[in-house]
Protein backbone atom coordinates (compact mmCIF):
# COMPACT_ATOMS: atom_id res chain seq x y z
CA UNK A 1 0.00 0.00 0.00
CA UNK A 2 1.03 3.57 -1.14
CA UNK A 3 2.30 6.21 1.65
CA UNK A 4 0.93 9.32 0.79
CA UNK A 5 2.64 11.45 3.22
CA UNK A 6 5.43 11.98 0.63
CA UNK A 7 3.09 13.22 -1.96
CA UNK A 8 1.05 15.42 0.31
CA UNK A 9 4.10 16.65 1.60
CA UNK A 10 5.37 17.44 -1.53
CA UNK A 11 2.28 19.54 -3.02
CA UNK A 12 2.18 21.29 0.50
CA UNK A 13 5.92 22.28 -0.29
CA UNK A 14 4.87 23.29 -3.77
CA UNK A 15 2.05 25.74 -2.84
CA UNK A 16 3.90 27.24 -0.07
CA UNK A 17 6.87 28.26 -1.94
CA UNK A 18 5.11 28.96 -4.94
CA UNK A 19 2.93 31.58 -2.58
CA UNK A 20 5.95 32.81 -1.77
CA UNK A 21 8.00 33.17 -5.10
CA UNK A 22 4.87 34.64 -6.33
CA UNK A 23 4.94 37.37 -3.45
CA UNK A 24 8.55 38.24 -3.60
CA UNK A 25 9.08 38.02 -7.58
CA UNK A 26 6.36 40.60 -8.71
CA UNK A 27 8.64 43.93 -7.30
CA UNK A 28 11.74 41.74 -8.16
CA UNK A 29 10.77 41.50 -11.72
CA UNK A 30 9.78 44.72 -12.31
CA UNK A 31 12.82 46.43 -10.44
CA UNK A 32 14.70 44.27 -13.17
CA UNK A 33 12.47 44.74 -15.70
CA UNK A 34 12.92 49.31 -15.61
CA UNK A 35 15.89 49.71 -13.45
CA UNK A 36 18.89 51.01 -15.40
CA UNK A 37 21.30 50.61 -12.05
CA UNK A 38 24.81 49.32 -12.40
CA UNK A 39 23.66 46.39 -9.99
CA UNK A 40 21.35 44.61 -12.20
CA UNK A 41 23.56 42.51 -13.86
CA UNK A 42 24.87 41.02 -10.62
CA UNK A 43 21.56 40.80 -9.48
CA UNK A 44 20.19 39.09 -12.30
CA UNK A 45 23.07 36.54 -12.01
CA UNK A 46 22.22 35.79 -8.44
CA UNK A 47 18.26 35.45 -9.36
CA UNK A 48 19.79 33.00 -12.37
CA UNK A 49 22.54 31.20 -10.53
CA UNK A 50 20.17 28.10 -9.39
CA UNK A 51 19.71 27.42 -13.20
CA UNK A 52 23.08 26.04 -13.26
CA UNK A 53 24.27 25.37 -9.80
CA UNK A 54 24.32 22.01 -8.55
CA UNK A 55 21.65 21.72 -6.37
CA UNK A 56 23.78 20.21 -4.04
CA UNK A 57 25.98 23.34 -3.51
CA UNK A 58 23.24 25.47 -2.70
CA UNK A 59 21.77 22.40 -0.32
CA UNK A 60 25.50 22.25 1.71
CA UNK A 61 25.93 26.07 1.89
CA UNK A 62 22.25 26.30 3.19
CA UNK A 63 23.36 23.59 5.75
CA UNK A 64 26.53 25.38 6.57
CA UNK A 65 25.16 28.54 7.04
CA UNK A 66 22.03 27.57 9.23
CA UNK A 67 23.26 24.65 11.02
CA UNK A 68 23.04 25.25 14.82
CA UNK A 69 27.01 25.06 15.00
CA UNK A 70 26.88 28.20 13.36
CA UNK A 71 26.81 31.28 14.83
CA UNK A 72 24.21 32.49 12.69
CA UNK A 73 22.17 29.22 12.79
CA UNK A 74 22.98 29.41 16.72
CA UNK A 75 21.63 32.93 16.68
CA UNK A 76 18.19 31.79 14.94
CA UNK A 77 17.75 29.19 17.21
CA UNK A 78 18.27 31.14 20.29
CA UNK A 79 16.64 34.36 19.79
CA UNK A 80 13.84 33.29 17.52
CA UNK A 81 13.85 29.95 18.37
CA UNK A 82 13.47 29.09 14.34
CA UNK A 83 15.69 25.91 13.76
CA UNK A 84 16.06 25.39 9.54
CA UNK A 85 18.62 22.36 9.35
CA UNK A 86 15.84 19.10 8.66
CA UNK A 87 12.81 20.80 9.14
CA UNK A 88 9.57 21.73 6.46
CA UNK A 89 10.87 25.59 7.19
CA UNK A 90 14.34 25.13 5.97
CA UNK A 91 12.84 22.78 2.94
CA UNK A 92 10.44 25.79 2.33
CA UNK A 93 14.10 28.44 2.63
CA UNK A 94 15.55 26.35 0.16
CA UNK A 95 13.25 25.80 -2.70
CA UNK A 96 11.80 29.58 -2.69
CA UNK A 97 16.00 30.24 -3.66
CA UNK A 98 16.42 27.34 -5.89
CA UNK A 99 12.96 28.06 -7.66
CA UNK A 100 13.78 31.20 -7.58
CA UNK A 101 14.42 32.14 -11.23
CA UNK A 102 11.40 30.55 -12.39
CA UNK A 103 9.24 32.86 -11.22
CA UNK A 104 11.08 35.86 -11.57
CA UNK A 105 12.05 35.19 -15.75
CA UNK A 106 9.24 34.54 -17.31
CA UNK A 107 7.54 37.80 -14.87
CA UNK A 108 10.66 39.65 -15.83
CA UNK A 109 10.55 39.25 -19.65
CA UNK A 110 6.24 39.85 -19.39
CA UNK A 111 7.10 43.44 -17.99
CA UNK A 112 10.20 44.31 -20.33
CA UNK A 113 7.86 43.26 -23.42
CA UNK A 114 5.28 46.15 -22.41
CA UNK A 115 4.55 48.99 -24.29
CA UNK A 116 5.91 51.82 -22.26
CA UNK A 117 2.81 53.50 -23.63
CA UNK A 118 1.12 51.91 -21.45
CA UNK A 119 2.43 53.15 -18.32
CA UNK A 120 2.99 56.44 -19.33
CA UNK A 121 -0.85 56.96 -20.23
CA UNK A 122 -1.48 55.46 -16.36
CA UNK A 123 0.83 57.89 -14.87
CA UNK A 124 -0.29 60.75 -17.09
CA UNK A 125 -4.10 59.86 -15.34
CA UNK A 126 -2.47 60.31 -11.93
CA UNK A 127 -1.85 56.46 -11.14
CA UNK A 128 1.21 55.96 -8.85
CA UNK A 129 3.66 53.25 -10.05
CA UNK A 130 2.30 50.66 -7.21
CA UNK A 131 -1.20 51.13 -8.88
CA UNK A 132 0.33 51.37 -12.25
CA UNK A 133 2.34 47.77 -11.57
CA UNK A 134 -0.80 46.13 -10.08
CA UNK A 135 -3.72 47.61 -12.11
CA UNK A 136 -2.17 47.97 -15.43
CA UNK A 137 0.97 46.23 -15.85
CA UNK A 138 -0.08 42.63 -14.11
CA UNK A 139 -3.40 42.21 -16.39
CA UNK A 140 -1.50 42.70 -19.29
CA UNK A 141 0.77 39.78 -18.61
CA UNK A 142 -1.55 37.46 -17.23
CA UNK A 143 0.48 34.77 -19.60
CA UNK A 144 3.77 35.35 -18.16
CA UNK A 145 1.93 35.23 -14.67
CA UNK A 146 0.74 32.01 -15.39
CA UNK A 147 3.85 30.54 -17.06
CA UNK A 148 6.08 31.82 -13.45
CA UNK A 149 3.41 29.92 -11.60
CA UNK A 150 3.70 26.60 -12.80
CA UNK A 151 7.01 26.35 -13.72
CA UNK A 152 8.06 27.56 -9.97
CA UNK A 153 5.45 24.44 -8.77
CA UNK A 154 6.57 22.09 -10.97
CA UNK A 155 10.43 22.85 -10.53
CA UNK A 156 9.64 22.75 -6.80
CA UNK A 157 7.54 18.90 -7.19
CA UNK A 158 11.24 17.61 -8.77
CA UNK A 159 13.63 19.10 -6.39
CA UNK A 160 16.20 16.39 -5.07
CA UNK A 161 19.40 17.45 -3.96
CA UNK A 162 18.98 20.86 -2.70
CA UNK A 163 15.87 19.28 -0.10
CA UNK A 164 18.18 15.96 0.59
CA UNK A 165 20.45 18.20 1.60
CA UNK A 166 18.78 20.66 3.81
CA UNK A 167 16.00 18.63 4.92
CA UNK A 168 17.26 15.30 5.21
CA UNK A 169 14.61 12.12 4.93
CA UNK A 170 12.21 12.34 8.13
CA UNK A 171 9.42 10.36 7.53
CA UNK A 172 6.28 13.00 7.97
CA UNK A 173 8.58 16.08 8.06
CA UNK A 174 10.76 16.47 5.07
CA UNK A 175 10.43 12.95 3.25
CA UNK A 176 9.32 14.66 -0.48
CA UNK A 177 8.10 12.37 -3.32
CA UNK A 178 11.30 12.84 -4.60
CA UNK A 179 13.22 11.35 -1.97
CA UNK A 180 10.50 8.50 -1.61
CA UNK A 181 11.45 7.51 -5.30
CA UNK A 182 15.25 6.84 -4.50
CA UNK A 183 14.73 5.36 -1.13
CA UNK A 184 12.62 2.97 -2.93
CA UNK A 185 15.08 2.46 -5.37
CA UNK A 186 17.63 2.03 -3.17
CA UNK A 187 15.88 -0.87 -1.09
CA UNK A 188 15.12 -2.07 -5.09
CA UNK A 189 11.25 -1.60 -4.36
CA UNK A 190 10.72 -1.12 -7.81
CA UNK A 191 6.64 -0.84 -8.11
CA UNK A 192 6.97 1.88 -5.17
CA UNK A 193 9.60 3.88 -7.07
CA UNK A 194 7.16 3.37 -10.19
CA UNK A 195 3.92 4.51 -8.48
CA UNK A 196 5.19 7.70 -6.75
CA UNK A 197 6.96 8.12 -10.49
CA UNK A 198 3.78 7.67 -12.64
CA UNK A 199 1.42 10.09 -9.97
CA UNK A 200 4.62 13.03 -10.52
CA UNK A 201 4.76 12.43 -14.05
CA UNK A 202 1.03 12.35 -14.58
CA UNK A 203 0.46 15.61 -12.52
CA UNK A 204 3.62 17.57 -13.91
CA UNK A 205 2.29 16.81 -17.50
CA UNK A 206 -1.23 17.74 -16.87
CA UNK A 207 0.19 21.02 -15.50
CA UNK A 208 1.97 21.96 -18.09
CA UNK A 209 -0.44 20.74 -21.03
CA UNK A 210 -3.11 23.12 -19.07
CA UNK A 211 -0.24 25.91 -19.37
CA UNK A 212 0.69 25.08 -23.31
CA UNK A 213 -3.35 25.28 -24.27
CA UNK A 214 -4.18 28.58 -22.03
CA UNK A 215 -1.15 30.42 -23.25
CA UNK A 216 -2.51 29.92 -27.27
CA UNK A 217 -0.22 26.84 -27.65
CA UNK A 218 2.89 26.77 -26.53
CA UNK A 219 4.44 27.66 -23.25
CA UNK A 220 6.79 31.44 -23.27
CA UNK A 221 10.39 31.00 -23.04
CA UNK A 222 12.23 32.94 -21.18
CA UNK A 223 15.93 34.27 -21.09
CA UNK A 224 17.71 32.68 -18.03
Amino acid sequence: MIDWSPLILTFQLAVVTTLILFVISIPLANWLADTKSKLKPIIETLVSMPLVLPPTVLGFYLLVVFSPSNSFGQWLDENLGLSLIFSFEGLVLASVIYSLPFMVHPIQSGLSNLPKTIKEASYVLGKSKLETLLKVSLPNIKSSLLTGIVLAFAHTIGEFGVVLMIGGNIPGETRVASIAIYDEVESLNYAGANTYSLILFAITFFILLMVYLINGGYLKRFDS
